[in-house]
């Protein structure tokens, strides 16, 4: 049986239409290309791809003026605001949450300004990430769809029956469909390494900052999680109670009110006396003969020794 490969570089059965040069030539460029994603890729220290992302909290005087301030720094160092949300207050508990894309090689020089012209640090993390791999190995694979690609098509130029046509075609939709999510993961990396991410939250004198906490693991972990757990589901119930109480003041002494009402007029109804009773012929026991009649003798009837004088 002929066999071509799939796209996951295995052997799947097809037609025998397809058998004959185009197959193993079919085969053969999609082995060679394959093959090469599996190469290993040197990078020097400087072709390093590092995905910068912080968060930072700064407490200053005025929050809309510190916010304007914070995006002429960005601007002025190439960056550029991504997302924007402030609530501002006369009080001076207003807030502000700025997302920056900031270039890498400036990225700690705006940070470090950012913490000192705009007013005092409060809190401050940062992450970076190495996706140097990632990045090599989607180049990669790129690299081999597209040649894969070529091939494939120039070999659908010599296909000579149907089910040659039908063997490449299939093979050329599966390529593309790689090529089109490598490009989008390709786009990306690229993304989140020309540009680091900088999340600012700017709050007024009187705002309350909470910082965050790590989660225990293991027992006091699981413990404190159904702690929260069953404060919130206590609150929920509070809640609710709260919200019919007002009702249930209301309702409760209406349905014991009603209540009340139904049993004094079934006490008041006048019961009904029992039904008379006619005994008919069916009622009474049956009678044999030479048996004596257990029904009572009446007694205004005379006995024997009254009727024999």
């Amino acid at each position: 049986m002929s066999q071509t490969l799939s796209r996951g570089g295995g052997a799947a059965p097809v037609a025998p239409a397809a058998e004959g040069p185009m197959q193993d030539a079919a085969s053969s460029a999609m082995q060679r290309n394959d093959g090469k994603t599996a190469e290993q890729v040197k990078i020097t220290p400087e072709q390093r791809s590092i995905v910068y992302v912080a968060e930072m909290t700064v407490r200053a005087k005025d929050v809309s003026t510190a916010s304007d301030q914070a995006k002429q720094l960005v601007a002025g160092a190439g960056g550029h605001l991504a997302s924007e949300e402030s609530n501002s207050y006369d009080s001076g508990d207003g807030s502000a949450t700025l997302v920056f894309k900031i270039p890498p090689a400036r990225y700690q020089e705006v940070l470090n300004k950012l913490a000192k012209d705009l007013g005092k640090r409060e809190t401050l993390q940062q992450n970076t990430t190495d996706v140097t791999e990632q990045v090599a190995d989607v180049e990669s694979r790129l690299k081999s769809s597209e040649q894969a690609l070529a091939s494939l098509r120039t070999l659908l130029k010599r296909a000579d029956t149907i089910g040659q046509v039908l063997q490449v075609e299939r093979e050329i939709s599966a390529r593309e469909a790689e090529l089109e999510s490598l490009q989008a993961r390709q786009k990306s990396l690229t993304s989140q390494v020309a540009m680091g991410t900088l999340t600012l939250r700017l709050v007024g004198p009187a705002a309350l900052v909470v910082e965050p906490e790590d989660e225990p693991a293991g027992f006091l972990g699981g413990l404190k999680s159904g702690w929260d757990g069953l404060v919130s589901f206590v609150k929920v119930v509070l809640t609710v109670v709260g919200v019919l109480l007002p009702w249930l003041i209301v309702i409760v002494p209406l349905t014991f009110l009603a209540l009340a009402l139904v049993r004094r007029r079934r006490a008041n109804r006048p019961r009904p006396g029992p039904a008379p009773y006619f005994a008919t012929g069916s009622d009474l026991p049956p009678h044999h003969p030479g048996e004596a009649s257990s029904r009572p003798a009446d007694d205004d009837e005379p006995s024997g020794a009254t009727r024999a004088q």
